[in-house]
């Protein structure tokens, strides 16, 4: 029998008392009544022993919520699986999740579902973190439905509100694969049964166009959850999942508008099965705040998908699209951002043609990850490119974006390196502002770092900058960089410099002395000596190859402006085609050789230049210290000349002119067969 305890004999020793068992369902009984003396009186029922209140837990102190966000129990915010919420006796096999009965449920609920939903950085992550997060804790299936197309920021949308069916997601039948993994790495438990009516309505409509003043319109406008048997719901659910489809009966579906910082963007329908306790009135609040944060999220995610296109239209127009062929020499280039998230930057390659067959390689360097350093990269970028188009020589060059950084601003600065490549004399003309020194891997498999003045960067402003002019021999290859490449938190910039020449000489040694390694594998086994912690700053790599122009593909003349000039000219380019065995092109060669060097006697009052080049085309150079470009028009039938740059853009394969710093070279191509 069960001992009656009163207050006197409460203040007992604790051995004159016997010991209760403990409770083997894992919870604590109160007792309902309470004597005077504070003691509590146990009730007999079933042989059941009681424990003293003292020991019970408070029912008001909040429960710990798992780190991992959401919890993986079938019921919402329920016991662990398989154990009834208050008694903590094993619920039968098949039962479904318990209801939600305390506030404190819900508010932990709320908590672990927004943080999970926050995770997300784009639009996917926060949609399927909304679902992840409700399905099955909160609901059993949901819908999402979002605006097609998205509007970002502050645009108005333009056209009828239609909406597209995102996402759907609900528990997996047995027969239909058991178990689905859930984002955090642990599984949803799998229902036994789906029942139909939620499956129906997991094939709703894919589009959804909302008509003005209708039902669903009114709906989403009052931004506030509302009941799947409610009036207005009855109403609006047939237009948003489609005619002839319907919900759970009762209080089983939540219509919850999606409302971002401007407007509506969307609509969410939670589901729960008719075996499973009905929606109650808190839950609508629960709703409520998962479409708010998840509205807000899905406005960010937008906002930074718009940011990021920016970014990469941005970095895409600032560096060159694809690299030029110029004659002589071979490209190749790399460019990695500091990180995805960070995609812009102020490195910059690029490779200009110049008259006279050369190239201008420049690699330069902006202060700074922002788009304000992508900005001014930009415009340092369109300056070199002016300024190598007037053939200035490279510390001129280097000069006058000097002066372009300091208008720009006094806290505008950079590292540039500019180079020009002749491939007839095999010379290469280097001038310094800063940056670090290019690698020039020869033939044979040595890698050296040349020596060119350091100079000051660029926007110091005051400073004079100095060229070097080098040997460049054919099969070597230049390999110009930003620090990026040898500089890090883990090393200083001579170290790298250092690993990259010996790296560059280990990958010459794979493919022997006489055949250097192919650029484009080079570029990508220069980018593999970085390791974990190496990527501080983005990377800008070009290559050169030098394969030169050899002295017997060359013939260079010096002509007086006469009227005789043009007739010697095409006696000169003829005997030069007969060495060369390209007879069949004597005709067409001598035609516009004739029309060129006519229009530069015309008007030249120095010496005028005749160089023919043989490389997989024959291209013809006539140089003169005029610096007005001809310009191509249409000769009327009066006119008695105006016709020869006609014959050359018919005839020439490509043709052009450029200015230089003394005159102007006029250029055509033609093929060698």
């Amino acid at each position: 029998m069960t001992e009656h305890l009163t207050p006197h004999e409460g203040r007992k020793a604790p051995a004159a008392r016997p010991t209760a068992p403990a409770d083997p369902r894992g919870a604590l009984l109160r007792s309902p009544e309470t004597s005077e003396g504070g003691g509590s009186t146990a009730v007999p029922s079933s042989g059941e022993h009681t424990q003293s209140p003292a020991a019970e837990p408070d029912p008001h102190r909040p429960r710990p919520v798992p780190e991992s966000g959401v919890p993986s129990q079938p019921g919402p915010m329920g016991p662990p699986d398989g154990e009834e919420r208050r008694s903590g006796r094993p619920r039968p096999p098949g039962a479904g999740p318990v209801a939600m009965r305390r506030d404190g449920d819900r508010l932990r609920f709320v908590g672990a579902a927004t943080r999970r939903i926050a995770r997300g950085i784009d639009l996917d992550e926060i949609v399927m973190g909304l679902c992840r997060a409700t399905v099955p804790t909160f609901s059993d299936a949901i819908l999402v439905y979002l605006r097609d197309p998205l509007p970002v920021g502050d645009e108005r949308p333009t056209g009828p509100l239609v909406l597209r069916l995102r996402r759907s997601d609900r528990l997996r039948s047995i027969e239909e694969g058991g178990e689905e993994p859930d984002t955090d790495g642990g599984t949803l438990p799998a229902l036994q049964t789906v029942q139909p009516d939620i499956t129906d309505v997991m094939g709703s409509a894919e589009l959804c166009e909302v008509r003005p003043g209708g039902a669903l319109a009114e709906v989403l406008r009052g931004v506030r959850p509302v009941f799947a048997d409610s009036a207005a719901a009855r109403a609006a659910l047939p237009e948003l999942l489609g005619e002839g489809r319907t919900l759970p009966g009762g209080q089983r579906g939540i219509l919850a508008p999606l409302r971002g910082r401007r407007r509506v963007i969307g609509a969410a329908v939670f589901l729960r099965r008719p075996d499973r306790p009905a929606f109650e009135a808190d839950d609508l609040l629960v709703a409520a705040q998962l479409a708010t944060h998840s509205a807000l999220g899905i406005d960010k995610a937008v906002l930074y998908g718009r940011e990021a296109y920016i970014a990469d239209e941005l970095q895409r127009t600032m560096l060159p699209e694809t690299l030029p062929r110029p004659t002589g020499v071979r490209l190749a280039s790399r460019y990695l951002p500091a990180a995805e998230t960070a995609r812009v930057g102020g490195d910059w390659y690029d490779a200009i043609p110049l008259p006279g067959s050369r190239v201008a390689l420049v690699v330069g360097d902006v202060m700074g990850h922002s788009m304000t350093s992508a900005a001014i990269m930009g415009q340092l970028r369109t300056t070199a490119q002016t300024l190598a188009g007037l053939d200035l020589p490279p510390q001129e060059v280097l000069h006058h974006l000097d002066e372009q950084a300091q208008r720009l601003g006094s806290d505008r600065m950079a590292t540039c390196l500019y180079a020009v490549y002749d491939p007839v004399s095999h010379r290469i003309t280097i001038a310094n502002a800063g940056h670090p020194p290019p690698v020039l891997l020869h033939l044979g498999g040595r890698a050296e770092v040349l020596r060119v003045p350091p100079g000051a960067p660029i926007g110091v402003g005051g400073v004079d900058f100095e060229a070097v002019e080098l040997d460049a021999p054919a099969g070597a290859t230049l390999l110009l960089y930003t620090d990026g490449l040898v500089e890090s938190r883990l090393r200083d910039v001579w170290t790298g410099i250092e690993q990259l020449r010996e790296r560059l000489a280990a990958t010459a040694q794979l493919t022997g002395p006489d055949h250097p390694p192919p650029l484009e594998a080079l570029c990508d086994e220069v980018l593999d000596m970085l390791g974990p912690g190496d990527r501080d700053d983005d990377i800008a790599l070009l290559a050169a190859r030098f394969d030169g122009i050899a002295p017997s593909d060359v013939a260079y003349w010096f002509l007086e402006p006469e009227n005789a000039t043009p007739s010697r000219a095409r006696r000169l380019a003829r005997s030069a085609l007969a060495r060369w065995g390209l007879e069949e092109l004597t005709d067409s060669v001598e035609l516009l050789v004739s029309e060129v060097v006519t229009n530069a006697v015309r008007y030249a009052s120095r010496p005028i230049t005749l160089r023919l080049l043989r490389t997989d085309v024959l291209r013809c150079e006539v140089g003169d210290d005029v610096p007005q470009l001809p310009r191509l028009r249409q000769a009327r039938a009066t006119d008695e000349g105006g016709r020869g740059l006609y014959l050359v853009n018919k005839m020439a394969r490509r043709w052009g002119a450029t200015r230089l710093s003394t005159g102007k070279v006029v250029w055509f191509e033609l093929n060698r067969s």
